[in-house]
Parts: structure tokens; C-alpha cells; sequence
């Protein structure tokens, strides 16, 4: 059975100090719906997934309320965020608002409206890829994905759209390798590779904590889930920091319970010296869970 969101004791806000920064970036992940059926999925989403709780109201109110306390970029998280129907109005709310914007999608189906809006500029696109094989690709996604995600970054790039790769080494002597030179071949110039980590279906049953994490979430950073959530980050979606539904956005970011998870998370991930504490202003959307630090680019 799956467990509901834990939040950090109570003790734990008072047991060491921590530097807050204000959140300059957001995830947006705003559903459970996928095409695929990744066996790695960080939040376990499906075909059978859903938009849960939070209506198109609730999301533009988060991307107002993050705009006024100084949110400065976000990115569309899922699931597949393309299948959410108030989408593209979101990417042009924060347009409006002047953020930077970046679409993490599986790149399965993207439609004419979505190629219009990914050439606007502050929007960038972002997908992972698993192997130059289609079949060693298709058994990870669980769909004959290769030949459409392949074709769409290839499109991507000859509409001169920014496009991030993240290769997700599964392990089992997975073509990591010649994934990215065939990326590379493609014109795909940022590229970065990881391997999985044990969240969602990759936990494989475990309790989930923060030992798999890079200890800068929530730091200047946060994810709004499709239920309302707050988390630290995408992968610590069952530490609850509040929920959108009951409060403001303003007042989950700088509330103890987000004081209390930056704490528990820190005195449980070893920090060192390997870019995981970097102040890069340029690096906010990024961050490198686990020791040492990897160049890990959320995504399911």
C-alpha cells in the first residue's frame, strides 16, 4: 500500500540552522497521466493515471501567488504534462508573469499548438532517452516510444527549440553511451546522464527517505503536486511541507514545515564539495541527488 506524505518532527526545526532562500523555481507537476509506464517512474504515473485534485483555478492562483513572492522560472513536471488540458494556458500565464519556462515531456504526441508555444522564447524543451536500441528503449517505457520520442527531439532541433536530454541508466549494461552520441548525432548539445533512484516504482517496495536525495531541495526550490502538495522537490514528494488547497503558496515556502524538511534532509545526505551546495544562479532548475553528486535531471 502506498503511503501517504510524512512531514518532518517537530523537533527537528529547532535542531540546527538552516540559510533559507527565497524559492526562485517551481515544478509544476501537474499529473499523473502518461502514455508510457516507465519501470523507474519517480511518481509512478500510467495510462491509468489521473489530473488530480487541483483545477485550472488552483494552478494559475500557484503560478500568481509564486510570481509575487519572486518565482522566476518553472518547469511542466508529470506525468505527461502535454495531457494536461490547462497547459498550454499555464505556460503562457507565466509568460505573462516574465518566467522562464521548460516543458519536461516524453515527447510520445506533441501537437501544433504545443510546437508553437516551445518556440516562444524563454521556453525550452526537456525529455529522457534510454538507448539507441529501440527495443532495449521501448521494455524501460514500457511502450514502442523510441521512433516517435527520437523523431520529436530531431524536430525539436531543427525548429531551434533548446533541448535538454537526460539519459536514466537502469543498470544491466543498459547502451548509455551510444544513447548519447546518437543524441549528439541528432545536434542534442545538453546532455546528461544518471542512474535511478529508489523513488517510486524504483523504491520496489522500500520506504521511501532522504538518503537518495541531493540535500539542496527545497532550497530555492519547491514542487506543487497535482494534489495540492508542496514537497521540497519531485523526488520528495512524501515529505509534505502544506497543501496549496488549504493555504497560500507564500505561506507553505516559508512555513516551519519547510524549515523542518530542509533540516531533516540535510542531517540525512552526506554534503560535500561536489557541486551539490552550489549557489549558481544559473543552476536553480537543476539539482544532484546522492554522493557524490551526479548531473541528475528530474524527471520520471
Amino acid at each position: 500500500m502506498e503511503e501517504g506524505p510524512v512531514t518532518a518532527p517537530v523537533a527537528a526545526r529547532s535542531s540546527a540552522s538552516v540559510e533559507r532562500k527565497d524559492v526562485r523555481f517551481l515544478w509544476l507537476d501537474l499529473t499523473r497521466k502518461c502514455q508510457l509506464k516507465c519501470e523507474h517512474c519517480l511518481n509512478e504515473s500510467s495510462p491509468e493515471g489521473d489530473h488530480g485534485e487541483m483545477t485550472r483555478e488552483d494552478w494559475v492562483r500557484v503560478l500568481n501567488e509564486g510570481a509575487a513572492s519572486g518565482v522566476r522560472a518553472v518547469q511542466l513536471f508529470g506525468g505527461e504534462p502535454m495531457l494536461h488540458p490547462n497547459a498550454l494556458e499555464l505556460v503562457e500565464r507565466a509568460l505573462d508573469h516574465g518566467m522562464k519556462i521548460e516543458v519536461y515531456s516524453n515527447l510520445v504526441h506533441v501537437s501544433n499548438a504545443w510546437w508553437g508555444i516551445l518556440q516562444c522564447r524563454d521556453v525550452s524543451l526537456a525529455t529522457s532517452y534510454y538507448s539507441d536500441v529501440p527495443e532495449e528503449h521501448n521494455k524501460i517505457t514500457g511502450r514502442k516510444s523510441h521512433g516517435r520520442t527520437k523523431s520529436n527531439i530531431a524536430e525539436a532541433i531543427r525548429l531551434g527549440i533548446p533541448v535538454r536530454v537526460g539519459i536514466i541508466d537502469c543498470g544491466g549494461g543498459q547502451r548509455v553511451e551510444e544513447a548519447r552520441r546518437e543524441l549528439i548525432a541528432l545536434g542534442v548539445k545538453n546532455i546528461k546522464t544518471d542512474h535511478v533512484r529508489p523513488y517510486g516504482r524504483a523504491a520496489c517496495g522500500q520506504k521511501q527517505n532522504a538518503e537518495g536525495l541531493c540535500g539542496r531541495c527545497g532550497d530555492g526550490r519547491a514542487a506543487v503536486g497535482p494534489d495540492g502538495n508542496v514537497s521540497p522537490c519531485v523526488f520528495s514528494t512524501w515529505l509534505s511541507v502544506g497543501n496549496v488547497l488549504d493555504s497560500s503558496l507564500e505561506d507553505v515556502l516559508v512555513g516551519d514545515a519547510m524549515i523542518a524538511a530542509g533540516v531533516l534532509i540535510r542531517s540525512n545526505v552526506r554534503m560535500g564539495d561536489n557541486g551539490d551546495d552550489d549557489d549558481d544562479d544559473d543552476n536553480d532548475d537543476e539539482c544532484t541527488p546522492g554522493f557524490p553528486g551526479s548531473e541528475c535531471t528530474p524527471r520520471n
